[in-house]
C-alpha cells in the first residue's frame, strides 16, 4: 500500500463515549509513533485531536467510553452501521468502566445528588459495554488502555493482520518480571490469577494487588480465587471493591460477587 496516497489509506475514526478520554488521551500521548499511524490511516474524524470531521463510512473505527443515555444507545448504532472494524478500548467500552457503579444503586437517588434540575437530565439506569449493543470485532482492555497494544493493534489492522492480543492472566507477568506473588509472600489479596494482561503486572511490583483495572482473563475462574481469598482471612468488605470497580460490570465478575455474596 502506498502510503502517501489517501486514496489508498484505511480511513479511521475515533468514536467518544461515556468516559473520561484518557484512553483517547492513550494514543495522543504515542507521540513519535503517532505520526508513524497518522502515515498509514486516513484519521477522518478524531474529535479530541482535530477539527475535521469526514462522514463515513470508516475502515476502522476506536471506540472509547460507555452506553449511559438513549441517545447513545442510537448512536452507537450508526457507529456500526459505518464502520468495518470496530476496537473498543479501554474499561469503559469493554465493561462498562467505573460509571457501572450505579447499576447497583438507585439511578434516581444519583440524578438527585448530582443535578439541580434532574428532570432534564435523560439518563439509562445502567452503563453498559459497546458489545452489549453492537458487534464488536477486537477489544483492548485497561484503564487506560495499554498504548503499546493499541498501537500493534491498528498496524496490524491497516496491513490486513488479524491483532495478537493476550489472553494470559497478569500472574504470568509477574513471573516474568521475578515479581514475587503479593498474595502468597504477603497475604495481599490480588485479583491478578483472574485479570487480563496488559498493564506490565505493574501493581504488583510496588508491593500492591491487582486491582483488576484490564478485565477478566480468558476462562478465569474467579469463585475459586474468591474462595482461596476468603479462607485466606480476606473479608467481603475487602474482596467487593476489588471485583466492582473498574470492571465491575464483566459478567465474570459479577457472577463472582453473587458467589462471595452466596458463601456469607
Amino acid at each position: 500500500m502506498a502510503v502517501n496516497d489517501l486514496k489508498k489509506r484505511p480511513r479511521l475514526a475515533v468514536f467518544k463515549f461515556a468516559s473520561c478520554d484518557g484512553c483517547q488521551l492513550s494514543l495522543l500521548d504515542c507521540e513519535d509513533e503517532l505520526l508513524t499511524v497518522a502515515g498509514l490511516v486516513d484519521i477522518a474524524m478524531f474529535p479530541e485531536a482535530s477539527s475535521r470531521m469526514e462522514a463515513g463510512p470508516y475502515d476502522i473505527a476506536l471506540v472509547e467510553g460507555s452506553i449511559t443515555t438513549p441517545h447513545d444507545a442510537q448512536r452507537i448504532q450508526d457507529v456500526r452501521k459505518q464502520a468495518t472494524t470496530i476496537v473498543t478500548i479501554g474499561a469503559c467500552a469493554t465493561a462498562g468502566g467505573i460509571q457501572s457503579l450505579r447499576n447497583w444503586a438507585s439511578h434516581e437517588d444519583y440524578l438527585r445528588c448530582v443535578y439541580a434540575k434532574p428532570e432534564y437530565i435523560s439518563s439509562l439506569a445502567t452503563s453498559t459495554a459497546i458489545a452489549d449493543h453492537v458487534r464488536v470485532d477486537y477489544e483492548l482492555r485497561g484503564c487506560p488502555v495499554n498504548r503499546h497494544q493499541l498501537l500493534s493493534a491498528l498496524t496490524d489492522l491497516v496491513h490486513g493482520r488479524k491483532p495478537r492480543l493476550p489472553a494470559h492472566s497478569v500472574c504470568l507477568d509477574c513471573k516474568r518480571r521475578g515479581t514475587v506473588c503479593v498474595e502468597v509472600a504477603q497475604g495481599i489479596p490480588c485479583l491478578g490469577p483472574v485479570t487480563h494482561a496488559g498493564c506490565g503486572a505493574i501493581c504488583p511490583a510496588f508491593d500492591r494487588g491487582c486491582y483488576g483495572c484490564f478485565g477478566p482473563a480468558a476462562q478465569c475462574n474467579c469463585n475459586s480465587l474468591v474462595t482461596t481469598l476468603q479462607s485466606a482471612g480476606t473479608t467481603n468488605d475487602q474482596l467487593l471493591p476489588l471485583l466492582r470497580n473498574f470492571n465491575g460490570a464483566a459478567p465474570e465478575f459479577q457472577a463472582a460477587v453473587q458467589f462471595m455474596n452466596e458463601q456469607s
